[in-house]
């Protein structure tokens, strides 16, 4: 997991960052969620790659490619799907923590693809979720969804993105949840949503670790050691 961390900072470093805009104007031209139900209607074929979607998301796409990404990952017990998305999800937030203006992915990313009724159903399935948040959510500690702030905020979805890696059942959900608040937050430009989102990560990490620690003392503990 951590070898997937410091490489996707590693490679990220190589693109030329610039100043990175999380946000659209202030002026929002159309909801989250009819954006994410315009990109499905706009898919053809039977499926779409991983780059056709960046390249249809425009000037919001860092906070709405984390959003379309990590949607996947908050259905519990989940396998398999989470664990293909993780990596660019890593990825793009790594950008995030290095300062890039717009996200881009290799080549070996971005061919990764979903299938165009996968997108439309999800697309269905989170808009009524997305619709409250949006109606929850207003410009709130702004400071927080732009620079510098932002970095430290992408430290973290690099941190919670690495632990959707970890193979155990419903591992996923959790984090997932975490960075779509987080994404919604960035995208409204609502600090508070972001708050919330990270506490959310960083105890389900904390979790983890106190319940790994704990695995492993009892095991010792059977062997004796």
């Amino acid at each position: 997991m951590w070898i997937g961390l410091l490489g996707a900072i590693a490679i990220a470093s190589f693109y030329q960052p610039g100043q990175f805009i999380m946000t659209a104007h202030t002026e929002q031209v159309m909801p989250i969620s009819e954006r994410l139900s315009n990109l499905a209607d706009a898919a053809e074929g039977e499926s779409v790659t991983l780059l056709w979607m960046l390249e249809h998301l425009s000037e919001r796409a860092f906070g709405l490619f984390l959003l379309i990404l990590a949607l996947p990952c908050c259905i519990p017990f989940l396998y398999g799907i989470p664990q293909v998305v993780s990596l660019p999800l890593m990825f793009i937030s790594a950008q995030i923590v290095m300062g890039h203006k717009t996200p881009w992915l290799p080549a070996k990313l971005g061919a990764r693809s979903v299938s165009s009724a996968g997108l439309r159903s999800l697309a269905d399935r989170a808009k009524p979720w997305l619709q409250r948040i949006e109606a929850i959510s207003s410009p709130r500690l702004v400071g927080l969804t732009a620079a510098p702030a932002d970095r430290l905020v992408g430290i973290t979805l690099v941190l919670f993105s690495a632990s959707i890696l970890v193979p155990l059942p419903g591992t996923n959900s959790v984090p997932g949840v975490a960075i779509v608040v987080i994404a919604m937050g960035l995208l409204q430009r609502d600090g508070i949503l972001v708050i919330l989102g990270i506490i959310l990560g960083f105890v389900w990490i904390a979790t983890l670790l106190i319940a790994g620690a704990t695995i492993v003392s009892l095991i010792l503990a059977w062997l004796g050691l």
